[in-house]
């Protein structure tokens, strides 16, 4: 089992900044990428940005330029910074891991951008 709890998220003017950081424990010999998908009321689940176990990354169009994804291997945390942020990046904010079997999931942050 993973465990992944989320943090950072909050309020903030367009054009602020966040960093939100996922928090993982368990078995993590067991997981390959990581990453951050967002949910926006009314709207499916969406991936915003991927790391593989080696430090590749990837991004949806929407973010790119603007946010940046990073793997803290030692402290097992992984980060999502962004930065020249939009209204509509307002969004629930979950951490994703790969395992070999299954998916794992955090609770949420809530992410909102309104001035």
């Amino acid at each position: 089992q993973v465990q992944l709890v989320e943090s950072g998220g909050g309020l903030v003017q367009p054009g602020g900044s966040l960093r939100l950081s996922c928090a993982a424990s368990g078995s993590l010999s067991s997981i390959n990428a990581m990453g951050w998908y967002r949910q926006a009321p009314g709207n499916l689940r969406d991936v915003v940005a991927v790391i593989s176990s080696g430090g590749s990354t990837s991004y949806v169009d929407s973010v790119k330029g603007r946010f940046t994804i990073s793997r803290d291997s030692a402290n097992n945390t992984v980060y999502l910074q962004m930065n020249s942020l939009k209204p509509e990046d307002t969004a629930v904010y979950y951490c994703n891991a790969e395992g070999r079997s299954r998916y794992y999931w955090g609770q949420g942050t809530q992410v909102t951008v309104s001035s």
